[in-house]
């Protein structure tokens, strides 16, 4: 037993061996373990007639690690007879390997070394059999055999490594991370399981509860001196007592941020150029104040104090929380040549812990100097507005525009009109002065308003233009006179009665009067004497025309005409007379007018029912002319086509016949054919020229006749067939029929009057000169 392994040093051997005596004694205690029915057994035993005792077994302890030279005895049997009669059996975990008992004393040994981590226990389950009959003379028992723990197991932190994150400057005993070791040992027995739990390093700004394994701050950090630590706790078993095993476990501890610290610039003063050429929105530098703490907490805004902000702006890049200054509005170098600019920066997020500490903000200076640059010029307006009578004569002064040169150079100022060829037409600038003259009359009713854009260009410095925008308004004059707004078609009935209302009618103007437009309506001088009508002026701007007598008669005057005054309200006031229209209307009794409104409509056109039914009946008949012509050339060309074609023979005839000129394409004209005196005799073809000739002089004095032309064919016809000296069958028969209307008449010399006939001898002599001559 005192032979154990460097496991088992705590262990006192002697207690062990004070302990066996005791176990063996407690073994027949067991009353789950007897089994006294007897009359319950199986046959078998019965057979045997022994007075059974009973096995008695108790929970045996095996002390693990123990290195074994020879089997350690663990128990055995309670029997009282051992004369070899009975044989004992073991079964169950590990027995025949681990385990192994001695078939005639019942003795049960351990053979191997044995470790509780593994299995803590072994289920056994022994019996006694007759060794001549085999049969068993006992129940089968069960029991276990326990193995003893020893402190052979390490603590080990199985979650680690670790890490935790706790935010700066946190008080004393703020929990930060708890860990937990794990020992394989049994916890239930001695003090091999039970830990404790130290720190090796991280003093002295944290500490671990011995017991729970938390780990607290024991004093404050500021996460801008050391952001992270690395702290290494120990857990030793054995109650921390001498001679127990340990573990280590390493915990990463980050700091986070808190905003503990304002910004700060790095200079009290800032220096700035800007030329007064800059336009508004330019940048003009960056500043930038630091801030230790990192993230939100380092956010800042920037912010202009004083009359400054009114000319600079300063923005915050939220990327590189640096502070961009910005041209708010424009500089002016002989205004204002230098700007003190007080600039603070503050933190977004505030921390109510630290603000007793006092504001979180700094404040610097930002000398800003104004560059000088040349300018266009300065209007003295942005826009000017001037007015000007419509009735106003040419070289009319209408307004002034004036503009300086900013720089202390002063150039001189021209001005001119741009942009509109139109513009110009109607103004005119003085080049030096700026002062606007027309050069048009202005008519207020074709435009009321004016646009002009004019440009200021310093003639030192052509480069540098201003525009500016001059309105110029057209005020108006009294100069039309009212007229009325539409024709007005105006219809009586012959069946009027006297004092009937047959028409309202009102006035327009194209002036534009402030009080509003007032007309008066009256009849003129010439119609007051007509008895037919009359004229009530109304209150708003209308005028009534009333019938001054009973019935009307279309066969006595078919229409009236009335010369109205109107009057305007203008100073001075203008007049206009215009004439009504009335017209007399044949209504039925419900006072219809509608065959009237047709009368009217044809009496304005200035026709008659007479003339225009002549009309109606010639555009018939040319209708029908037309519709005629188009059915005698559908014919004609069916004529000219017929459905089937006759025979042709394939001979080829070359002719060479001059055309008749322009009008040869309509037709034939056959004039000379219309003519019956005309002998129609069988000649010869020597004499064919004089016949030609003939017929071609009568062609000019009569027309076309289809009949003659059938009739002339025919008779050309017969001669050709009767005429033995003419052409064979099927040629090309001539004609002496060129056409008419060419002015240059026959081109041909073979039907010159100079000639009496075909002279054979007269062609050679116009083909070849020198033939004359060889004759």
């Amino acid at each position: 037993c005192c032979d154990r392994r460097e496991g088992m040093r705590s262990m006192n051997c002697y207690t062990w061996l004070s302990l066996l005596p005791t176990l063996v004694q407690l073994w027949p205690c067991l009353p789950s373990m007897q089994n006294h029915n007897t009359h319950k057994m199986n046959q078998p035993f019965a057979t045997l007639q022994r007075v059974k005792r009973g096995w008695v077994w108790s929970q045996f302890f095996v002390l693990e690690e123990q290195i074994l030279t020879e089997p350690l005895s663990v128990g055995q049997s309670d029997s009282d007879k051992l004369d070899g009669t009975f044989k004992y059996i073991l079964t169950g975990d590990g027995a025949g390997s681990i385990f192994t008992i001695d078939e005639y004393t019942g003795t049960i040994h351990v053979t191997q070394k044995l470790d509780r981590e593994e299995k803590p226990f072994y289920t056994l389950r022994a019996q006694a059999i007759n060794r001549n009959t085999q049969l068993p003379v006992e129940p089968e028992s069960e029991f276990i055999i326990k193995v003893q723990d020893i402190n052979d197991q390490e603590p080990k932190f199985l979650d680690g490594p670790y890490e935790a994150t706790v935010p700066e400057m946190s008080p004393e005993g703020t929990s930060v991370i708890q860990v937990t070791a794990t020992d394989g040992d049994d916890p239930a027995y001695g003090n091999s399981a039970r830990l404790l739990y130290s720190i090796l390093q991280g003093q002295p700004y944290f500490s671990v509860e011995p017991k729970t394994g938390v780990i607290r701050i024991s004093s404050q950090m500021d996460r801008e001196t050391k952001e992270q630590y690395f702290v290494i706790i120990q857990a030793k078993d054995m109650v921390g007592q001498m001679g127990g095993f340990s573990g280590t476990a390493t915990v990463t501890i980050n700091l986070s941020d808190i905003n503990d610290n304002k910004p700060i610039f790095q200079q009290k003063f800032y220096y700035m150029n800007i030329s007064e050429a800059a336009p508004a929105g330019s940048t003009i530098g960056k500043i930038m104040a630091e801030d230790s703490d990192i993230g939100e907490n380092a956010a800042m805004n920037y912010v202009i104090e004083g009359e400054e902000s009114l000319v600079f702006d300063i923005i915050t890049n939220n990327e590189t929380q640096e502070g961009i200054v910005i041209l708010k509005e424009r500089v002016d170098f002989e205004s204002k040549r230098r700007y003190s600019v007080r600039v603070k920066a503050i933190n977004r997020q505030m921390d109510d812990h630290f603000m007793k500490e006092g504001p979180f903000e700094d404040t610097t200076i930002i000398k800003i100097s104004v560059e000088d640059a040349d300018e266009p010029p300065v209007f003295t307006s942005q826009n000017y507005v001037m007015e000007i009578a419509e009735e106003a004569t040419n070289g009319s002064f209408v307004g002034a525009i004036t503009a300086r040169d900013p720089d202390n150079a002063n150039s001189p100022i021209r001005y001119s009109i741009v942009h509109s060829t139109y513009l110009k037409r109607l103004f005119s600038i003085n080049a030096h002065n700026g002062t606007i003259i027309i050069t048009k009359l202005l008519d207020r009713e074709t435009a009321a308003w004016h646009n002009i854009t004019v440009t200021a260009t310093e003639m030192r410095n052509p480069e540098q233009v201003s525009e500016v925008t001059v309105y110029v308004q057209v005020l108006d004059v009294n100069d039309h006179a009212p007229e009325f707004p539409k024709h007005y078609e105006i219809y009586v009935c012959e069946n009027a009665r006297s004092g009937q209302l047959i028409q309202t009618i009102s006035a327009v103007d194209k002036d534009d009067s402030v009080e509003g437009h007032h007309f008066y309506f009256t009849l003129a001088r010439e119609a007051t004497n007509n008895s037919n009508f009359t004229m009530l002026h109304l209150l708003d701007n209308t005028a009534g025309i009333l019938t001054a007598k009973n019935g009307f008669s279309r066969q006595e005057q078919f229409a009236f005409f009335l010369p109205v005054l109107i009057v305007d309200n203008g100073t001075p006031s203008l007049t206009s007379t215009n004439t009504l229209t009335v017209s007399v209307c044949d209504c039925d009794t419900e006072a219809s007018a509608q065959s009237c409104r047709f009368r009217a409509f044809m009496f304005s056109m200035g026709l008659s029912i007479e003339a225009l039914v002549a009309v109606l009946a010639c555009i018939l008949i040319i209708l029908v002319f037309f519709l005629a012509m188009l059915v005698l050339r559908q014919r004609r060309k069916q004529s000219l086509f017929p459905d089937k074609p006759e025979e042709f023979r394939e001979n080829i005839v070359r002719y060479d016949d001059e055309g008749g000129g322009e009008e040869d394409t309509e037709a034939f004209d056959i004039s000379a054919l219309r003519t019956r005196t005309v002998m129609r005799e069988r000649k010869s073809r020597r004499n064919i020229t004089t016949e030609i000739q003939s017929l071609y002089r009568q062609s000019l004095q009569v027309g076309p006749d289809s009949a003659v032309f059938r009739e002339f064919i025919l008779e050309k016809l017969k001669e050709a067939n009767a005429d033995p000296t003419a052409p064979p069958y099927d040629s090309l028969q001539t004609y002496a029929f060129e056409g008419t209307g060419s002015l240059a008449g026959s081109l041909s010399s073979l039907g010159s009057s100079m000639s009496d006939g075909l002279d054979f001898k007269q062609l050679a002599c116009m083909y070849d000169p020198n033939q004359s001559a060889r004759d």
